[in-house]
Protein backbone atom coordinates (compact mmCIF):
# COMPACT_ATOMS: atom_id res chain seq x y z
CA UNK A 1 0.00 0.00 0.00
CA UNK A 2 1.04 3.33 -0.97
CA UNK A 3 1.59 6.30 1.31
CA UNK A 4 -1.31 8.23 -0.32
CA UNK A 5 -3.72 5.05 -1.21
CA UNK A 6 -2.72 4.84 3.00
CA UNK A 7 -3.40 8.27 3.80
CA UNK A 8 -6.96 8.18 1.80
CA UNK A 9 -8.11 4.89 3.43
CA UNK A 10 -7.19 6.21 7.49
CA UNK A 11 -7.24 10.22 7.30
CA UNK A 12 -10.93 9.83 8.22
CA UNK A 13 -10.08 8.55 11.44
CA UNK A 14 -8.73 11.23 12.31
CA UNK A 15 -11.74 12.69 12.87
CA UNK A 16 -11.93 10.75 15.82
CA UNK A 17 -9.51 13.33 17.72
CA UNK A 18 -13.01 15.45 18.05
CA UNK A 19 -14.99 13.26 20.41
CA UNK A 20 -11.78 12.05 21.98
CA UNK A 21 -10.70 15.82 22.86
CA UNK A 22 -14.43 16.06 23.76
CA UNK A 23 -14.23 13.10 26.47
CA UNK A 24 -11.26 14.46 28.22
CA UNK A 25 -11.99 18.32 28.36
CA UNK A 26 -16.15 17.73 28.72
CA UNK A 27 -18.34 16.51 30.93
CA UNK A 28 -21.05 16.82 27.64
CA UNK A 29 -19.18 14.22 25.55
CA UNK A 30 -19.76 10.86 27.25
CA UNK A 31 -17.78 8.32 24.86
CA UNK A 32 -16.86 5.05 25.28
CA UNK A 33 -13.64 2.51 24.30
CA UNK A 34 -16.73 0.82 22.06
CA UNK A 35 -17.90 4.05 20.90
CA UNK A 36 -14.97 4.61 19.45
CA UNK A 37 -14.17 1.22 17.93
CA UNK A 38 -17.65 1.44 16.41
CA UNK A 39 -17.15 4.86 15.01
CA UNK A 40 -13.16 3.47 13.93
CA UNK A 41 -14.92 0.72 11.89
CA UNK A 42 -17.81 3.01 10.26
CA UNK A 43 -15.06 5.46 9.69
CA UNK A 44 -12.30 2.82 8.07
CA UNK A 45 -15.15 1.12 6.20
CA UNK A 46 -16.14 4.88 4.94
CA UNK A 47 -12.55 5.74 3.66
CA UNK A 48 -12.02 2.55 2.08
CA UNK A 49 -15.13 2.32 -0.22
CA UNK A 50 -14.20 6.32 -1.10
CA UNK A 51 -10.85 4.45 -1.56
CA UNK A 52 -12.33 1.93 -3.74
CA UNK A 53 -14.69 4.44 -5.65
CA UNK A 54 -12.06 6.36 -6.53
CA UNK A 55 -9.86 3.85 -8.06
CA UNK A 56 -12.39 1.55 -9.53
CA UNK A 57 -15.00 3.73 -11.12
CA UNK A 58 -13.29 5.51 -14.20
CA UNK A 59 -16.44 7.38 -15.52
CA UNK A 60 -17.04 10.80 -13.89
CA UNK A 61 -21.18 10.88 -13.40
CA UNK A 62 -20.99 7.57 -11.57
CA UNK A 63 -18.37 8.02 -9.50
CA UNK A 64 -19.79 11.34 -8.27
CA UNK A 65 -23.35 9.34 -7.72
CA UNK A 66 -21.60 6.91 -5.70
CA UNK A 67 -19.55 8.92 -3.64
CA UNK A 68 -22.64 10.77 -2.46
CA UNK A 69 -24.42 7.54 -2.15
CA UNK A 70 -21.88 6.41 -0.19
CA UNK A 71 -21.72 9.65 2.26
CA UNK A 72 -25.44 9.74 2.46
CA UNK A 73 -25.08 6.16 3.54
CA UNK A 74 -22.15 7.11 6.11
CA UNK A 75 -24.26 10.43 7.54
CA UNK A 76 -27.72 7.47 8.09
CA UNK A 77 -25.47 5.73 10.17
CA UNK A 78 -23.91 7.92 12.03
CA UNK A 79 -26.92 9.63 12.63
CA UNK A 80 -29.04 7.06 14.03
CA UNK A 81 -26.35 5.61 16.46
CA UNK A 82 -25.89 9.05 17.60
CA UNK A 83 -30.07 10.35 18.14
CA UNK A 84 -32.36 7.50 16.60
CA UNK A 85 -33.74 8.98 13.73
CA UNK A 86 -34.99 5.90 12.70
CA UNK A 87 -35.89 4.21 16.13
CA UNK A 88 -33.97 0.92 15.37
CA UNK A 89 -32.60 -1.43 18.72
CA UNK A 90 -29.09 0.08 17.90
CA UNK A 91 -30.41 3.76 18.34
CA UNK A 92 -28.12 5.93 20.55
CA UNK A 93 -29.85 8.71 23.56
Amino acid sequence: MNPSTAKRILSPLALLLIPFFGTIFSNQVNWSLFDFIVMGVILGLFGLSIHFVFEKIKQKKLRIILLFLIVLFFLMIWAELAVGIFGSPFAGS
